[in-house]
């Protein structure tokens, strides 16, 4: 099992969530990154899905998971694409590859949105934190 996480919202580094200080507890920042894909308002939080062109990056953190099997299941179910949620579920665990901004490339799970983004704000830098305010 692959055992990276990319993060691009609210389990990032530096966020005052209950996931997001659980994700820290349990693995190891391996720093930020990017990745091919658009980013969306959700609510207050974001939505990553597939690069409609080139330029479009979504810049995150990448971890490394401790107990991979254990901290993905309670992901899933917080991120409601768990084995007893509802679906369709908002989001999907995915493999991606990522660049680390400090340079190379690995892979890594993602959650990608799962619904429909027309009515979404897109937020162009690919930044979340350019989305809160």
């Amino acid at each position: 099992m692959l055992d990276r996480l990319f993060v691009y919202g609210t389990l990032m580094r530096g966020y005052d969530h209950p996931m997001a200080r659980r994700l820290s507890d349990n693995a190891d920042y391996l720093g930020a990154a990017t990745m091919p894909g658009r980013l969306y308002k959700v609510a207050h939080y974001p939505g990553l899905i597939e690069a409609t062109a080139a330029s479009d990056r979504v810049l995150g953190d990448v971890f490394r998971l401790h107990r991979p099997a254990e901290l993905l299941a309670e992901l899933d179910d917080y991120e409601g694409c768990g084995a007893g949620c509802e679906q369709p579920a908002p989001y999907r665990r995915e493999i991606a590859r990522v660049t680390l901004a400090a340079g190379g490339e690995l892979e890594a799970y993602v959650y990608i949105y799962n619904f429909d983004v027309a009515r979404l704000r897109h937020i162009p830098s690919g930044r979340f934190a350019d989305s809160i305010g």
